[in-house]
């Protein structure tokens, strides 16, 4: 009898192992959220730092989420320090799974209307909330550019 229960007790332990230890086996995509909320020149960091992001793990799922003078660069028109467009590299990363949100309190707040904001991104009611929602709920990272 006490072998039995031995065996019954290290087969309980590795089946509550087994529940414990995250299975990558399924779904080995890492998910990240870019938070934006200072301009051109943090976007056009931003930009580089997908585009390397995306060559070294294509599979990852990036959401790029924006309020305050982060929405500056997903406006229709908008252009870098330069003044190159960024309309071809927002719609290169779009090509390739990245998503970009637009606070919505920010485009209240600065009195901007949301036809104005690129057809390649979404408006969310609040993009502080938001990047708090994909950390707390969906598990992306955090990065800020």
């Amino acid at each position: 009898m006490p072998r039995l229960l031995l065996a019954f007790k290290a087969a309980l332990l590795a089946l509550f192992l087994t529940a414990l230890t995250p299975s990558h086996a399924a779904d080995d995509v890492i998910k990240t959220v870019y938070h934006m909320s200072e301009g051109i020149p943090q976007a056009s960091r931003a930009i580089n730092n997908i585009r390397n992001h995306l060559a070294a793990d294509p599979k990852a799922k990036i959401v790029v989420v924006t309020h305050g003078l982060g929405i500056d660069f997903l406006l229709e028109g908008a252009t870098n320090q330069m003044e190159q467009p960024f309309a071809g590299a927002i719609g290169e990363l779009a090509a390739k799974g990245v998503e970009f949100r637009v606070c919505n309190n920010t485009l209240v707040s600065r009195k901007i209307d949301g036809s104005k904001v690129v057809m390649e991104a979404k408006i969310v009611p609040s993009g502080v909330a938001e990047v708090a929602r994909l950390q707390a709920r969906e598990g992306f990272v955090y990065l800020r550019p």
